[in-house]
């Protein structure tokens, strides 16, 4: 009969024990997106599609003129979501993946300035399709455009993917 008051004891101390060890000592976190952004991916490229065809103005963030980090800081912000301004500081946000996990949404950043060490453009990924990317920014000759990443300059400048969202 005493061993039958153990027992409840017993149960109690395995189940609220420590989680077992999987033997890997650094926690690793997966992404998944859900519905959930990836309707916030849809309303902010929608939103950054809307400024095609502005002209481009270094520092500008309005449709008279917009420069590459303000479309995506103006794309991101009217949903609801704090970028920095410049695209360096960017680039240090959200988690890097690669272009086999990009979807909608996510940025891509470039060094298109050969004399500089630091990255110096982004844009927003619009489509992605069997390794065609596509992506919207804001470049100095022709103002906010869609471009390829398969082209040779924006592939050769092509510095890597993060995901913000």
């Amino acid at each position: 009969m005493k061993k039958l008051y153990f027992l409840p004891l017993f149960v109690l101390l395995i189940a609220c024990g420590p989680k077992p060890n999987s033997g890997n000592s650094t926690a690793s976190r997966t992404y998944t997106k859900t519905s959930k952004t990836t309707n916030k991916a849809k309303q902010i490229v929608d939103y950054a599609l809307s400024f095609q065809g502005v002209r481009y103005r270094y520092g500008g963030t309005t449709r008279s003129g917009m420069d590459c980090s303000g479309l995506i800081f103006k794309s991101f912000d009217q949903a609801g979501l704090q970028l920095p301004r410049i695209s360096r500081d960017m680039a240090k946000r959200g988690v890097s993946i690669s272009l086999a996990e990009i979807s909608p949404g996510d940025l891509l950043f470039f060094k298109t300035d050969k004399s500089s060490r630091q990255i110096n453009h982004v844009g927003l990924i619009v489509s992605s399709s069997g390794g065609d990317v596509e992506f919207i920014h804001a470049t100095t000759s022709k103002g906010v455009i869609i471009s390829r990443l398969t082209e040779n300059y924006w592939r050769t400048a092509f510095v890597g993917a993060r995901r913000v969202l």
